[in-house]
């Protein structure tokens, strides 16, 4: 459910308080753990460090984002793959064909 209109977006003061006054070039890495606020107009060009709960991800506020959470732009979760016996039968395919490919390469030169 979205929030009310007449309440506004929500952004951390504290994150309003370090950005204000201040140009994006001379503001640098801006760290920040509070994902839940609302990209304001004002941040547009500046750099955040948006805490993942492990490290900080670096991301450039543009136009574009204006309205997202800060928490959007800063996964939280590492996507590894998905499993399964199709998953390997590509796999090893892909495998085969980088031996076969490394093969030609290396027999193509030898002719010469």
């Amino acid at each position: 459910m979205s929030r009310s209109l007449k309440k506004g977006p929500f952004v951390d003061a504290k994150l309003l308080k370090k950005v204000a006054d201040k140009r994006p070039a001379a503001a640098g890495v801006i760290k920040t753990w509070a994902r839940r606020s609302q990209v304001a107009p004002e941040m547009v060009g500046f750099t955040f460090g948006i805490h993942n709960g492990k490290s900080h991800v670096e991301v450039i506020v543009s136009e574009e984002m204006v309205g997202h959470r800060l928490g959007e732009f800063a996964p939280t979760k590492k996507f590894l793959r998905h499993g399964g016996k199709m998953q390997k039968e590509l796999e090893q395919k892909r495998q085969q064909a980088e031996i076969a490919s490394a093969k030609a390469a290396s027999a193509a030169p030898a002719k010469k």
